[in-house]
């Protein structure tokens, strides 16, 4: 099992920036990789980032490319998401996810998730 916590969300202007962070905890070593999703009022869950656990390797979602940026600290066992140039199409639950394996854009390849937190962007 592995327990997610993600901090970090609020409100904040378009333009502006922000910083999520995930603390994991229990059997952090099965984890492959970890990922951000995200998820607005009526709308599907979607991907944002992913990063290897031991390599350098990311992904981003095409709407977040040049403007979001994943990293991890495997000594604190924590994922970031370093969000820049916000606009009101970010607004939504951002989900914090572990993967032993699969695909990094699809959910169903994480096995664990954390609780959510809020992110607006106002206009």
């Amino acid at each position: 099992q592995v327990q997610l916590v993600e901090s970090g969300g609020g409100l904040v202007q378009a333009g502006g920036s922000q910083r999520l962070s995930c603390a994991a905890s229990g059997r952090t070593s099965d984890i492959s990789f970890m990922g951000w999703f995200r998820q607005a009022p009526g709308k599907e869950r979607e991907f944002v980032a992913a990063i290897s656990r031991n390599t350098d390797t990311t992904e981003y979602a095409d709407s977040v490319k040049g403007r979001f940026g994943i990293s991890r600290d495997n000594a604190k066992n924590a994922v970031y998401l370093r969000m820049n140039s916000l606009k009101p199409e970010d607004t939504g639950v951002y989900y914090c996810a572990t993967a032993r394996s699969g695909t990094w854009r699809y959910w169903t390849s994480y096995d664990y998730w954390g609780q959510g937190t809020q992110v607006t962007v106002s206009s």
